[in-house]
């Protein structure tokens, strides 16, 4: 996960092989490695790994002068005969007759979808892989990822949905600016203490009287603040008992909120 321009789709295109890496800091030897299935995304037989990964195609990658037919023909040319075509073509409601360039961005995306999952994959890539699909489809699409998950197939995904972030995955890795600045089981993160306090006063109390490395100052109300703070809520209560407060209300942070810590 990340904002946009942090890498989320450059490292994807590294794992992929389509663009090699100049710099790195993803491994302390001099030179950058990515291995699929033991596989270097470098050497000359990183087909033999590309065979089980099922990769999301950007619709721009499509050819607008095929139907879905012919793509998933020249799929099977180069991987075999798929065993699930007939039913994901039947539950994202494709019609493969009908030319890409005549197609909405949704059965685009639809098309990308079929084509990465087509073939039983041990592991599946996906860039943004909901964009454009209508909610129904995008429980269709969630579905069917348990499915696979329930036999083994890895995901791996990019997304700045934190709900189908939060609904789907496992664990999840913060991107800020090409570096990982954290990994965590989506578990951990809702456990996270994080809290939102309003708190008004019966006389001026002074930011620094508040404000400390757990305790952030968000916003200035009448006679109060809005305050962001992490780690245990006691600490920050005792502190408040010292003055006279007219009124407080303290909640836990949302996942939206605990992501954005990371991106301060």
């Amino acid at each position: 996960m990340g904002p946009n321009g942090a890498g989320k789709t450059t490292a994807i295109r590294c794992m992929m092989d389509f663009i090699r890496p100049t710099a790195t800091r993803l491994s302390s030897s001099k030179s950058c490695e990515i291995k699929l299935f033991g596989i270097n995304s470098t050497a000359a037989n990183f087909h033999l790994s590309r065979e089980k990964i099922g990769y999301l195609i950007p619709a721009a990658n499509l050819v607008g002068s095929w139907n879905g037919k012919d793509h998933f023909s020249y799929k099977e040319s180069l991987f075999g005969k798929s065993k699930n075509l007939s039913d994901l073509i039947q539950r994202f409601d494709f019609n493969p007759k009908l030319k890409v360039k005549t197609l909405s961005t949704g059965n685009q995306q639809k098309l990308g979808l079929i084509l990465a999952l087509m073939n039983e994959p041990k592991l599946l890539i996906m860039d943004e892989p909901t964009v454009g699909l209508d909610p129904i489809l995008q429980e269709e699409f969630y579905k069917i990822l348990r499915e696979f998950s329930a036999k083994d197939v890895a995901v791996f995904m990019s997304s700045h949905n934190l709900p189908e972030v939060e609904k789907i995955c496992s664990r999840v890795a913060m991107i800020k600016s090409g570096k990982i600045v954290s990994v965590q089981k989506i578990s951990a993160l809702e456990g996270k203490k994080l809290h939102t306090v309003r708190v008004t006063f019966a006389e001026k109390v002074a930011e620094n009287e508040l404000a400390d490395k757990d305790v952030e100052i968000i916003d200035q109300i009448d006679g109060g603040y809005i305050l962001a703070v992490k780690h245990e809520i006691d600490p920050f209560i005792k502190k408040l008992a010292k003055f006279k407060i007219e009124s407080i209300s303290i909640s836990q942070a949302n996942l939206e909120e605990i992501f954005m810590e990371f991106y301060k």
